[in-house]
């Protein structure tokens, strides 16, 4: 079981992360005068919370007290530093760690239901059947409605090798599915999908980073290699970040040894850090083309910022976040950490990204609800240049080479089909299909609809989209329904293969039709030229 929150780190945009362990005083030895501050300060503070605790109308726990003062106090500081208490600090380390002991399904509160977001292919949930939607309705034979997620994530989890009986409320179905579950070890996936296209074109989806990304990324590389790729399509796009150490790795498999991946500047000892290939990336030669978008952060925009700097790589979609703080985490007791901001981080070319942020952070916590149509505004300062000499520009995110808007896995959708999919109509559609051949629910459904791997949606399958549409209550705007057929279609297709079959599936389907995909598929010939090019730099540079 993953349940994971976003811990404000700006709508889920992790933060590039460097875990500490921490003794004595956070930074070492302070000027003397604010030694001298100090225990004034922890005098204010601990009366303060002393008054709290015997004065107060009404009786308080003593840790929310404090965690809620510590998480005030960063607030007042940038948009990434954050509190995090025992268990999200908990949840963080899993999730970088990458693995954990339960079924392998994300949960969600839905109205009042534990509804299944989301499983990880390969997991004990995924081999029993358990699909996206099902609502648990019980946990070993206890009523789960109205149960916040972390007490359904207490009773899913457990020793590998036990046994959790889950009763799952699906769509169709008038019984409830009885299903006893194995808990096992989970692995996280950060890599989504590692497909073939055609012929030599090979796609890798890069989701997330954490501990194994590097591992993962060489493994899928190699397996491509000997399936023929030629030439890459690295999406990083909706990628929020991750690990220092996995971003510098993956910019690795591309570079030249001894080119400059990032490097930090900082206030504290340490903090100013110099990150350079440290051997001849087995892929320095291979034509990269890499998809980006507005949810693309830190980690990823690491990455890409390497690969445009040295003119390996083409970058298409939108201009990325604009997240380049670095976080130290610190634990300070009794499980609980402080993710603070100690250093920026930059470019090969100088290129500081981060973008500004307003005094409440609202400009830049909205940032991707947005428009991207347009460059930002530049000055003359943020420019830059790439090692041929390309103009590159600082001061907010990764700007790509070639923009298309597409905040809508690649689609820049109108209102009504973006309103369609924020009411996740799509994916409540899709729970109305089985796959032809899947035996491993044995309750028998009404209503029914079975599809092969192969399926097409076609007028038919249009016409029970409009109908579903009807029965959740959306009235159709025929106008607009006709301007984004091609969305609408490509969503229908990609949320069956989601529910049916696996992501790697879906998304080689979904690029089909994705736009900023379909142009990135255009760009390879101009990637062609900076691999050529570079090699001509680099042996110019050997005589």
């Amino acid at each position: 079981m993953n349940h994971m929150r976003p811990v404000r780190f700006v709508l889920g945009i992790a933060s590039v992360l460097v875990v500490s362990a921490i003794a004595g005083s956070l930074f070492g030895r302070g000027t003397a005068s604010t030694q001298e501050r100090l225990p004034d300060r922890y005098r204010a503070f601990t009366t303060a919370v002393r008054l709290v605790e015997t004065s107060y109308v009404e009786k308080t726990e003593s840790d929310r007290v404090v965690y809620s003062a510590i998480s005030g106090m960063l607030q007042t500081l940038d948009p990434h530093s954050s509190f995090l208490d025992p268990r999200t600090y908990g949840q963080m380390r899993e999730r970088q760690q990458g693995r954990y002991y339960g079924l392998g399904i994300t949960i969600q509160v839905i109205d009042g239901d534990i509804t299944a977001v989301s499983l990880f292919e390969g997991s004990p949930a995924y081999r029993k059947g358990v699909r996206r939607g099902d609502v648990i309705a019980k946990i070993d034979g206890e009523d789960a409605k109205g149960w916040t997620s972390e007490q359904a994530a207490r009773r899913l989890r457990g020793p590998k090798g036990t046994t959790v009986r889950v009763s799952l409320r699906r769509r169709g179905y008038d019984q409830l599915i009885e299903l006893d579950v194995a808990r096992d070890e989970i692995n996280i996936p950060t890599i989504a999908a590692a497909a073939m296209i055609d012929d030599t074109t090979a796609y890798i989806r890069l989701q997330d980073f954490a501990e194994q990304t590097g591992n993962d990324l060489s493994a899928a590389l190699k397996s491509l290699s000997a399936r023929g790729m030629r030439r890459l399509l690295l999406d990083l796009r909706g990628n929020p970040g991750g690990p220092l150490d996995q971003a510098i790795r993956v910019s690795n498999e591309f570079l030249q040894q001894g080119q400059m991946i990032v490097y930090t500047r900082g206030r504290i000892p340490n903090s100013d850090q110099d990150y350079r290939a440290t051997e001849r990336g087995a892929y320095t030669d291979l034509p990269l083309v890499v998809l980006a978008n507005r949810n693309s952060a830190s980690a990823s925009e690491i990455v890409s910022g390497a690969l445009q700097d040295h003119d390996r790589a083409v970058v298409v979609g939108e201009t990325t976040f604009g997240k380049a703080l670095v976080q130290s985490v610190y634990r300070i007791s009794e499980g609980a950490a402080l993710a603070l901001t100690t250093a920026r981080y930059y470019t090969p070319s100088g290129r500081m990204i981060q973008r500004p942020w307003d005094g409440a952070f609202d400009e830049y916590l909205t940032y991707a609800a947005r428009a991207q149509s347009a460059p930002r505004e530049r000055l003359a300062s943020d420019l830059k240049y790439t090692d041929a000499g390309r103009k590159v520009y600082g001061g907010g995110g990764i700007e790509p080479d070639h923009r298309l808007e597409g905040p809508i896995e690649g689609f820049n959708p109108g209102r009504f089909a973006r309103l369609l999919f924020a009411r996740q109509v799509f994916a409540s559609f899709a729970q109305k299909f089985s796959a032809v051949g899947d035996t491993r629910i044995a309750v028998t459904a009404k209503d029914r609809k079975f599809v092969a791997k192969d399926f097409t949606v076609d007028a038919a399958m249009l016409e029970s989209f409009r109908e579903h549409l009807a029965a959740e209550g959306v009235k159709i705007d025929e106008e607009a329904f006709t301007a984004d057929l091609a969305f609408i279609t490509a969503m229908i297709r990609y949320e069956i293969d989601l529910n049916l079959w696996t992501v790697e599936d879906a998304r080689r389907h979904l690029i089909t039709t994705d736009p900023q995909a379909q142009l990135a598929l255009t760009c390879f010939a101009e990637a062609e030229r900076l691999v050529q090019a570079a090699r001509g730099r680099a042996a110019r540079g050997n005589h």
